[in-house]
């Protein structure tokens, strides 16, 4: 490819609402065109980056054994009204109506359709199992799109379905994919976690999910350095302390706490580490009757250390808040507490509430909390004296960092990441809501056994960027780069040698399968090197008049800090080796 005839459009400002490094530099590099809120032209030079991803995928899944389809962007409502996800997506899933009245969606995934496809067409244990998957332009109604390819409203996923006869098989065909997923994150040339995730809206049991490890990445990962445990802050388990809970050795005071209402304030005060106090969370639960009306509300009080945080996945696992929870609204809390919200705790309650204690609480003595009354805490707090023993114990917080990790093989830590794919076992979640059977070896109907297996693929990129980049522009590997090669010729028009030369070897690469652009623009050495730096093509080729002579030309990779000089005869041989490197 010659510059000249591709299409190059770089920038030396980003656009003032470009607020991470992938926005900024894919805007900058000409590979992006904002259309619209999280809406985006893929220029040319994206789309090669895209088209790469996109080969390696398909690759991939391809030897995994899986068949690939495409499923329509717009979709008769009536599947996902199968499903109850036509009303429980919310304002994310885009609807839209026909000249006849009818409802669509634009799809935001593919699970409805598919599961249709395999109820007609799968009909006997024969022809399992099946896995389809497509590479498709999906949509999702952002509240605030943002972070250009990061979180847009159009974007390309790859997404795969598996169809199985049991729950064994299905699990096999999960592991295939998982082992696939690692094969392609390993091409791509990205740091990488595979991490246990919770499965989320979509449903499911097994689920991990790829994520690319990046300072800027919105996801925590936790994982212990000593051992393969790597899990989502979601997922990551808290385990209950070994040691057993100290003896009191303190009376309850009810101490007073002036205008401090939060447990950092109240610490700082008593001059006690954080870790002795204890937040009080207040959260309610609601019966609705047929016609969705609150007829009752139960209130409940969770008790977690004060230096610690909630984690919404896992309370929302505990028995009776499973269902559902939202938290208690300020006349609730003042019917159950009698006070207001900065000065809570479980004792002397003016109502009953239902308690759920995290595992840490559970085992501490001495400990602060709110008194239940304006500006005082109550000190020097111990379970079985001041307290009935708490009847649900459970783990209700995100961990941190120096927590024992729950394989107990370390400490764990944590680390930023961008989740890029994510694997699930559905089970029959989606085939029994569509009544989607086949006939088994004993000539009975069952339901198939689910897998669901998604890539960003224009995610991809930008998280990619994310992890590599400098000051000068964007770093690509080798794999994921728009071209691998440019050839930069210093004066060609009015050098009749260098032109033949970089002509010459812009010739010899492409016919060595190389991905070459070469750069016969005519620019300045200054204006020329720095779009390359911005586009993060990773390895340069100059070539000058006064090297030329000496049979030399210079060599540069882009985390170099400088050129080498190569003979220009050993120059396609070194390129070749770094390549297949």
């Amino acid at each position: 490819m010659k510059a000249s005839q591709f299409f190059i459009s770089t920038q030396k400002e980003a656009p003032a609402d470009a607020e991470v490094v992938s926005h900024q530099l894919m805007t900058r590099a000409g590979m992006i065109k904002k259309l619209g809120a999280g809406i985006y032209s893929y220029m040319p030079m994206g789309l090669r980056v895209i088209q790469k991803v996109e080969a390696i995928v398909r690759e991939e899944m391809n030897r995994a054994g899986a068949v690939e389809l495409t499923m329509p962007v717009i979709q008769p409502a009536e599947l996902w009204q199968e499903t109850g996800r036509f009303e429980k997506m919310g304002p994310e899933l885009l609807r839209i109506k026909d000249r006849h009245d009818r409802d669509f969606i634009v799809q935001p995934t593919s699970e409805e359709v598919v599961t249709d496809i395999a109820r007609q067409e799968l009909r006997s244990y024969k022809q399992l199992p099946k896995n389809f998957y497509q590479i498709q332009t999906k949509f999702r109604d952002e509240r605030r799109p943002r972070f250009g390819l990061m979180r847009g409203r159009e974007f390309i996923m790859k997404d795969a379905y598996s169809f199985d006869r049991t729950g064994e098989a299905a699990q096999t065909s999960y592991q295939v994919m998982a082992a696939a997923y690692r094969r392609i994150f390993d091409r791509f040339g990205l740091r990488y976690r595979a991490v246990a995730a919770d499965s989320g809206a979509i449903g499911g049991d097994l689920s991990e999910e790829f994520q690319v490890i990046a300072a800027t990445g919105e996801d925590a990962i936790v994982y212990c350095p000593d051992s393969d445990y790597a899990a989502n802050m979601e997922k990551a388990e808290a385990l209950a302390p070994a040691a057993p809970r100290p003896a009191p050795s303190n009376a309850m005071i009810k101490t007073p706490t002036p205008g401090k209402s939060t447990c950092a304030d109240v610490a700082a005060l008593l001059g006690v580490p954080l870790a002795v106090t204890v937040k009080s969370l207040v959260l309610a639960t609601d019966t609705l009757n047929e016609a969705g009306e609150t007829v009752k509300s139960q209130v409940w009080l969770l008790l977690l250390r004060g230096d610690h945080d909630m984690n919404e996945v896992k309370v929302n696992k505990v028995p009776g808040l499973n269902v559902g929870f939202r938290f208690a609204s300020v006349p609730e809390i003042e019917e159950h507490f009698g006070c207001r919200p900065g000065y809570l705790g479980p004792i002397g309650l003016k109502k009953p509430v239902k308690l759920v204690v995290d595992r840490e609480v559970a085992v501490m003595a001495d400990w602060i909390c709110g008194a239940n009354e304006p500006d005082f805490h109550m000190t020097g707090v111990n379970w079985g004296r001041d307290l009935p023993e708490p009847d649900v114990v459970a783990d209700l917080r995100n961990v941190v960092e120096g927590d024992a990790s729950p394989d107990g093989k370390g400490l764990l830590a944590i680390e930023r990441g961008i989740e890029v794919g994510h694997v699930f076992y559905l089970g029959t979640k989606y085939s029994k809501a569509m009544k989607a059977t086949f006939l088994g070896e004993d000539g009975k109907p069952a339901h198939f056994e689910m897998g669901c297996y998604g890539i960003g693929i224009t995610r991809l990129p930008a998280a990619a960027i994310e992890q590599n980049h400098d000051e000068r522009g964007m770093i690509w590997p080798d794999a994921l780069a728009p071209f691998t090669v440019v050839v930069c010729p210093i004066g060609m028009d009015r050098s009749p040698e260098v032109k033949a030369a970089a002509e010459q070897l812009h010739d010899e690469l492409i016919a060595a399968g190389i991905d070459v652009i070469l750069d016969d623009r005519g620019e300045r050495p200054g204006a020329m090197f720095a779009d390359w730096e911005l586009i993060g093509v990773p390895h340069r080729v100059t070539i000058g008049d006064r090297g030329l002579k000496a049979g030399q030309v210079e060599y540069q990779h882009r985390r170099d800090a400088a050129a080498t000089q190569v003979a220009l005869a050993d120059v396609l041989a070194l390129l070749k080796g770094k390549l297949g490197a």
